[in-house]
């Protein structure tokens, strides 16, 4: 032991001891295994930014004053909040399929269920039919348009849930996530009735939030050397000019760099000066002024329509159309409505309720190639 040195029989006592371990031990026992307060944090700043939102829809949706309080927030786990619920409840299925993944659904009682429902399909005595539960999932698609939005906003992506599914469910048949998940409970009032309305959340929502992705920085990290390479070459072809210049002489060849000199704005002749890296730089100057003149443009208004659906009618039908007439279009309920841009097909959205107006969500841009398809 003179030399400080450890026998093999030492490192093989110190690798069998605690010491040796705690390294592998704190990620199994430590709090990133469940929802942390600062997860719960974050998460209710989101919520409670969009409950004016969400009561204003509500109260559009069934036409009578809705009050929602601010929501509580918390962390529970599935058999915890078992307890808490009604042996029967109304479950609105909304899981999150696009940018952020996971769970979510809707519980509320029966009672609450038919207080929506009734006010939205305009009549007293409603039962919890597949009517009443289609208006249901209407209802909390367009509350929960606010969430969507905000979460999506909050992790850098753009949120999609998909397809509301309403059913009257035991509570044996609830669907909620395993482990720890998070549920908002919002104290909501219709007509001076109380009640409570469970939005139960994944993990991995939260996750998503706390840890927003950031895709953008790879984008433009690869341009960046690219566009040094053309720097380098001009700078290049700027320093040898003279020499090559001198070195070919007159002739065809020093009246063809002479022309290459002042298409390309001089200062590069000979042999650099036909590569294809100087391509760009001509681009960019053009792009310049284009910018230029576009922004000449931008105060000119363009007309913006959105599009619900089409649909051919014989002019006996048209004719015969009174007060009531119900015309079907060719778009399925649910499906994104067209927005269009001076009567040409730019993106695709979802209707959504601000304050007393209908909205569109954009949910897809529309490419290039397809607004080109769309022209012919």
């Amino acid at each position: 032991m003179s030399d400080g040195s450890l026998s093999q029989d030492e490192i093989d006592a110190l690798l069998q001891g605690s010491g040796g371990m705690d390294f592998e031990e704190e990620p199994q026992s430590g709090p990133s295994d469940g929802i942390t307060d600062s997860q719960i944090r974050a998460f209710t700043e989101v919520i409670g930014g969009t409950v004016d939102s969400q009561g204003s829809n509500f109260s559009m949706l069934v036409n009578t004053t809705v009050s929602m309080d601010r929501p509580s927030v918390r962390s529970v786990r599935r058999d915890a909040l078992y307890g808490e619920l009604d042996d029967e409840m109304v479950q609105i299925l909304m899981p999150y399929t696009d940018g952020v993944s996971g769970d979510h659904a809707f519980f509320m009682s029966s009672s609450t269920a038919l207080a929506i429902a009734g006010p939205m399909m305009g009549q007293d005595g409603v039962e919890l039919d597949d009517a009443a539960l289609n208006a249901l999932q209407e209802a909390f698609s367009q509350i929960h348009g606010p969430v969507a939005t905000a979460i999506g906003d909050k992790a850098g992506v753009t949120a999609m849930t998909g397809s509301p599914e309403g059913q009257l469910l035991g509570k044996d048949d609830f669907d909620l996530p395993s482990g720890d998940f998070v549920v908002v409970e919002y104290p909501v009032t219709i007509d001076d009735v109380e009640s409570t309305v469970y939005e139960v959340f994944d993990k991995n929502i939260v996750d998503a939030i706390e840890a927003p992705a950031a895709p953008q920085a790879a984008p433009k990290s690869n341009p960046s050397p690219q566009q040094a390479q053309p720097q380098a070459s001009t700078g290049f072809g700027a320093q040898t000019a003279e020499p090559q210049g001198g070195g070919f002489g007159g002739g065809a060849m020093g009246g063809m760099q002479d022309s290459m000199a002042g298409m390309f704005g001089g200062g590069q002749g000979g042999g650099p000066s036909v590569q294809s890296v100087q391509f760009p730089n001509l681009q960019a100057g053009s792009s310049g002024g284009e910018q230029g003149n576009i922004s000449l443009l931008m105060d000119v208004y363009m007309e913006m329509t959105v599009e619900l659906g089409r649909t051919r009618k014989l002019i006996k039908e048209i004719l015969g159309m009174g007060e009531g007439t119900i015309i079907e279009l060719d778009k399925l309920a649910g499906e994104p409505v067209d927005i269009l841009v001076n009567h040409k097909l730019i993106a695709k959205g979802e209707v959504v309720v601000i304050d007393e107006n209908f909205g569109v969500r954009v949910t897809e841009i529309v490419s290039p190639m397809e607004r080109v398809n769309n022209m012919t």
